[in-house]
Parts: structure tokens; sequence; C-alpha cells
């Protein structure tokens, strides 16, 4: 069995970035578990369910096909652009919420692993929650004007980085706050996590950080 690595933090901090490239290196495959949720937050807006009604969406996330790898199709509709939208941005957070959906999810995650015997799995819950023993925890955090201007320059859809920030701050405080799997703020990482902050620094300088942690732990 491989290394499981978990990779923690909010938005725009760097994780998705981190774990391709940590994956790549380590010759091992890497689920983004955001864009399951994102996936669910789109099929629920495609298909007219509303938000609010729980069951509703947790039925939802139960029965449909999720695929996260390169792309992410959902029921085999490629969706790898459209949850990346605004609109996807504004509930995502709302559905990764609900109870009954952070289960489902829990458990697909969980699978993936076993089935490929470890990987790189980054998310907001993964040290603490999906894989509180895995081999390497990891919290990536930024500077929330980093974020932001690194969201913003990712999505080009015009929205700007002061509307950007806002957005995060939104989401950051109601996934934080939420009763079921918050958000770690930098104070309460998972146990035995290594803290990175990525304010200023390239993708390579916070790869090189991590690799020799991991020479020197593993």
């Amino acid at each position: 069995m491989s290394a499981v690595i978990a990779i923690d933090g909010p938005a725009g901090a760097g994780k998705s970035t981190l774990a391709r490239r940590l994956a790549d290196h380590l010759g091992v495959q890497r689920l983004d578990t955001g864009a399951m949720y994102r996936a669910v937050a789109w099929a629920a807006l495609e298909r007219g369910v509303d938000l609010d009604d729980q069951r509703a969406v947790a039925a939802l996330a139960a029965a449909i096909d999720i695929a996260v790898d390169t792309t992410v199709e959902v029921d085999g509709v490629d969706a790898t652009a459209a949850i990346r939208s605004p609109e996807v941005d504004a509930a995502v957070s709302h559905v990764a919420a609900n109870p009954a959906v952070r289960t489902e999810m829990v458990r697909r995650q969980r699978r993936w692993v076993m089935q490929r015997g470890g990987g790189v799995v980054e998310g907001r819950d993964i040290g603490t929650v999906v894989l509180p023993d895995a081999d390497l925890k990891i919290y990536l955090t930024a500077a929330p004007e980093e974020r932001a201007g690194r969201r913003a320059a990712e999505r080009q859809d015009g929205r700007t980085v002061p509307d950007v920030a806002a957005q995060m701050a939104r989401r950051d405080q109601l996934d934080s706050t939420r009763a079921v799997s918050p958000l770690p703020t930098a104070g309460q990482v998972a146990a035995g996590a290594l803290v990175v902050d990525s304010t200023g620094r390239t993708a390579d300088d916070v790869l090189q950080e991590v690799l020799g942690w991991l020479w020197t732990n593993g």
C-alpha cells in the first residue's frame, strides 16, 4: 500500500496545485474532494432540486455517479467547467453542510483510497474526519488577499478580487461553523499535521518543503 496523504485548507490556498504536483512526484493518484461536493451542487441546480430540501439533496447525492479525475463527470456528463461557475460557488457550502451528503461523500472518498491503496486526497476535512490516520496530514493556508487574487486569476469570469474575497470570506465562515465536519482554522488543524503557509511563495517552493518533510520523517 502506498502512502496516504491528506491536504486540507481554505479555497485559494493552493491545495490543488500542491496535490497535483505531489501526486505526480510520488507516482500516485489524487482526489479533489471539493469537486465531489461541487458536482452534487451542480447536479442539484441543473435538476431544479431545492437546496433547502436536505432529504432531496441527500437522495440526489446518493443516486448520482461522480467520477473525479483530470475531468469531472456526473452521470457521464462532463461537468469540469460547469462546477466552477459562480452559481456553484454560491451553492456548494450549502450542499456541503448537509450531514447526509457529507456521510455519502466521505464513504466514497474512503472507498477511493481503499481501492487504490493510497494516494493524495485534498479537501477541507480530510485529516480531521475522512482520513485521520493518513501517513501525512498537511494544512495549507495563505493570506486572504492572496487567496482571492489567485482564485480570481484562475476563474477569469469577470469577478473582481474584492468580489472574490468577499465570497471566499462568506464561504470560510459557513464552512468553519457548520455543525458537521467543519473546516479547521489554522489553530484547529488535525493532530500531527504539517502547517504550510503559501503566502508569497512559488508552488515549487511549497512542494520542496513538503518533500523535505517526507524525506526527513518518512
